[in-house]
């Protein structure tokens, strides 16, 4: 199985820029089209929150254009530039969806030897993410139903301190709490979560848990309490998510037009030197 993982598209209108800098379409473009070109197409594409900027129905429609050349199946949580509601009232073609409140799931096909949960972080009106009593109580209860199968949490929000300032000051609270739970679970495989923008790694109740690369802008790389809040225009990415039979293995995908690739060996299966 071959999982795709978008995150941080922070799709505008048509014609917009983000921060007047960045043209997120045209980068997402950039990324549906790498997804193409990939030697094995994946089985399923994951968004893992902010989706659009500001949660408007012509920021939705312009991103679901966009995607629909992917005509892959899709799994989608919301981040805190996203709307609940809206995404609820525009996206009608997911393979999972809450027919109100959070946007909470639990998946698996009958070919799929993983479960998918997505687990809603945001606090509307807020840029920190948080999981309430009922957030947590639902996780606990969706993990304790099936402690086998191998199983991947999607969520927005980094359930661990990266560092870098000003992402911290926005992170998330009740950390403490999901970490006891998790803990409890040796069948997750692992949790990917957005919001930094860059490939970040870490571990929390003793789980593998990452941040995947933004496909637009990335955040600076600044480890420092005091980090200014910036960003920089380094190579977009996103992550594909292997199982390989055994369990989980993550690349990183870089998106643009690089020179190659080369043979490492000629013709005659001699090593180029």
């Amino acid at each position: 199985m071959l999982i795709a993982q978008l995150t941080d598209t922070h799709i505008k209108p048509k014609g917009r820029l983000a921060y007047n800098k960045v043209d997120t379409a045209v980068m997402l473009k950039a990324a549906v089209d790498h997804i193409h070109h990939l030697p094995q197409s994946p089985d399923l594409v994951l968004i893992t929150g902010d989706l659009v900027d500001q949660g408007s129905h012509e920021e939705y429609a312009h991103l679901q254009e966009i995607l629909s050349p992917l005509n892959l199946p899709l799994l989608l949580v919301p981040g805190n530039h996203d709307d609940r509601n809206v995404m609820l009232e525009v996206f009608d073609q997911l393979l999972m969806k809450p027919l109100s409140g959070f946007w909470q799931f639990c998946h698996q096909a009958p070919n799929w030897p993983l479960r998918i949960v997505g687990l809603d972080t945001v606090d509307a009106g807020q840029s920190g993410g948080l999981l309430c009593e009922e957030r947590l109580e639902w996780l606990a209860s969706v993990l304790d139903e099936d402690q086998h199968t191998p199983t991947l949490i999607m969520m927005h929000h980094p359930p661990f301190i990266t560092g870098i300032g000003h992402m911290d000051e926005i992170g998330l609270k009740g950390r403490e709490a999901f970490a006891e739970i998790v803990r409890r679970h040796a069948n997750i495989e692992l949790i990917t979560c957005g919001h930094l923008h860059r490939n970040i790694r870490s571990t929390v109740g003793g789980r593998s848990v990452m941040t995947g690369h933004s496909t637009a802008h990335t955040v600076q790389l600044d480890v420092a309490p005091n980090a200014p809040a910036m960003f920089k225009m380094e190579p977009p990415g996103y992550l594909l998510h292997y199982w390989n039979g055994e369990g989980l293995v993550t690349h990183h995908a870089v998106i643009g037009d690089f020179d190659g690739p080369h043979p490492f060996f000629a013709e005659s299966g001699q090593l180029i030197m």
